[in-house]
């Protein structure tokens, strides 16, 4: 399959439109990452004809009511429209917090003449605070007077859904399914708070591949292929699964997490099923889109100097490799090494060892491998330290990407993990100042 990524983010595919405005929806104490001034703070996303819809959603047992109301509405299975504000979580607010965000999808369906369960909502920000809506109904009513479909409105909207992010998170691409041209568009955000653990309810335990300071992991794609809800529930959960179920930068899952993907069928492609070879394209593309996007948010992370790609092989079952690979990737000891640039080997297996996953020492291999190599530089082999010197391992361990190589040789199981490093800087910005509200997390 030919993949060719292009411009133009969530507008990129026919019939949808964008826009991002600023409302003023946070308020003093929602904390340095929402603190930017008069940056945009609410998105808008419609698609011109009804659309398939699937999600994916936090499984934390404390659950911010926009990811309630996404849960609720899509098993109606059609969207139309998403609102995103960010400044606000709407989370751990309650009956109040409920209407709130209900109400918005309300606001819109009555702007852009739909019915309110079409529209999907979307909140990130400090936890907590109930929403301005006063301003809330101003930005929406604005936002969609205000909709376009070029680049620069998909860059409006994807800044509108920043809060710690220092940069947006967009990627389209272009591909050719049953003859006819397709396109995915897809935006994310999120810095901090980020380890992901989504399912297509929000409920545990989120799937397996194949069996902070206020922060979210929020993502909206769109397409203009023709799938059924089923089909698109179908691949987003082999995507989502395999990219930002696959992420951690500091080990926290957050209130709000989601994944909201649109399909209007604008392109004219016959729709398929899973079993069919279109399917595979659509899979193919749809992974491409969400891992390029969950990878954006790891270089992004909060203080974030490098990025360690955690490869597990050998492991007795996948819950075994999973649990190895996280324990390694949400380390402080290993993380903070890492900032270093000490490939110290004895702080992952450290972490192996406390994981859930059975390891014996005897059998472990640990190794690095710099992005420029092909070659895979070994510590460790058979739990013992190979004859690679110190000024090897500090080379290999370098760069600001790299790779960590792990086989427990007890099995045929792997995992991935996509790891960040621990920093001065990420302590600095989530630590706070009680006599300095603008400066306190959600």
């Amino acid at each position: 399959m030919k993949l060719t990524e292009i411009n133009g983010s969530i507008v990129a595919p026919q019939g949808f439109m964008a826009s991002g405005i600023f409302c003023d929806i946070k308020k003093l104490g929602t904390g340095k990452g929402s603190n930017k001034g008069q940056k945009r703070d609410l998105a808008l996303i419609v698609s011109e004809a009804p659309a398939s819809v699937a999600g994916m959603f936090t499984t934390n047992q404390v659950c911010a009511a926009p990811v309630k109301v996404c849960v609720e509405y899509l098993k109606k299975g059609v969207a139309q429209a998403v609102v995103i504000n960010s400044g606000n979580a709407n989370a751990c607010t309650g009956r109040q917090g409920l209407r709130d965000a209900k109400a918005m999808t309300q606001i819109v369906g009555r702007e852009l003449g739909i019915a309110a369960h079409k529209v999907f909502v979307g909140s990130t920000g400090r936890i907590g605070m109930t929403m301005p809506m006063a301003n809330v109904e101003q930005g929406i009513v604005k936002a969609a007077g205000l909709l376009g479909a070029t680049a620069e409105y998909a860059a409006h909207a994807a800044e509108a859904i920043m809060t710690s992010d220092t940069r947006p998170k967009q990627i389209a691409v272009e591909f050719v399914l049953g003859g006819k041209k397709i396109r995915i568009g897809g935006m994310c955000k999120g810095a901090g708070m980020i380890q992901p653990g989504m399912s297509a309810t929000g409920k545990r335990p989120a799937a397996l591949p194949h069996g902070g300071l206020h922060a979210t992991m929020l993502c909206f794609i769109t397409t203009d292929a023709a799938v059924e809800s089923r089909v698109l529930r179908a691949a987003l959960q082999e995507s989502v699964a395999n990219s930002f179920n696959r992420i951690t930068v500091d080990g926290d899952m957050s209130t709000n997490d989601t994944v909201l993907v649109l399909a209007n069928g604008l392109a004219g492609n016959k729709r398929f099923k899973v079993q069919n070879s279109e399917f595979g394209i659509f899979q193919s593309a749809l992974n491409h889109v969400c891992l390029e996007l969950a990878k954006m948010i790891v270089r992004d992370g909060e203080g974030v100097h490098r990025v360690v790609t955690i490869r597990v092989n050998g492991a007795k079952t996948i819950q075994d490799a999973d649990a190895a690979a996280r324990a390694v990737a949400n380390s402080a000891l290993v993380k903070t090494s890492w900032h270093g640039g000490d490939p110290n080997w004895g702080r992952i297996i450290d972490a192996l060892g406390y994981s859930a996953a059975t390891i014996v020492e005897e059998k472990v291999d640990i190794g690095y491998r710099s992005e420029n190599s092909p070659k895979i530089l070994w510590s460790l082999k058979r739990g013992q330290p190979t004859k690679a010197t110190f000024k090897q391992l500090c080379a290999a361990a370098a760069p600001k990407e790299f790779e960590l190589h792990i086989n427990l040789n007890l099995g045929k199981a792997a995992a991935v993990m996509y790891a960040a490093d621990l920093t001065e800087e990420y302590v600095d910005f989530n630590k706070g100042d009680v006599g300095d509200p603008a400066s306190l997390g959600g």
